[in-house]
């Protein structure tokens, strides 16, 4: 699988915070995508796999060298802000992008003049 078709899936997951919760994670929701990646990792051969109470993955992919490396760690969030809907989110790819706005859907358009920068990707 592509590193992009697995975005797309990402994003396809309801992870909405609730900033008035007082918990960790803030709402339930958030532990199907936490899931859903700890099994991705699993499929891939990552060892000590864990989803923890917090909705924190944790897992360890074995060094490829016998050099005395530093351990490295990264982190990312799993939740979205409550200010955007995350629910249903249809991504899509862009296929032979002709540097004209995108319609994203039918109230929101990225218009080339506000994001100049996407003309550099035709």
């Amino acid at each position: 699988m592509k590193a992009y078709e697995r975005l797309l899936k990402y994003v396809t997951f309801p992870t909405s915070s609730d900033e008035r919760a007082n918990t960790c994670p803030s709402t339930e929701k958030q532990f199907a995508l936490a899931n859903y990646l700890a099994d991705e990792m699993k499929g891939m051969g990552l060892t000590d796999v864990t989803v923890d109470k917090n909705c924190y993955v944790y897992a360890t992919l074995e060094a490829n060298t016998q050099k005395d490396l530093p351990v490295i760690g990264f982190i990312a969030h799993l939740d979205t802000s409550p200010d955007a809907p995350d629910h249903p989110v249809n991504p899509r790819v862009i296929q032979d992008f002709d540097g004209k706005d995108i319609p994203l859907n039918e109230d929101t358009v990225m218009k080339i003049s506000e994001f100049p920068f996407l003309e550099g990707y035709r």
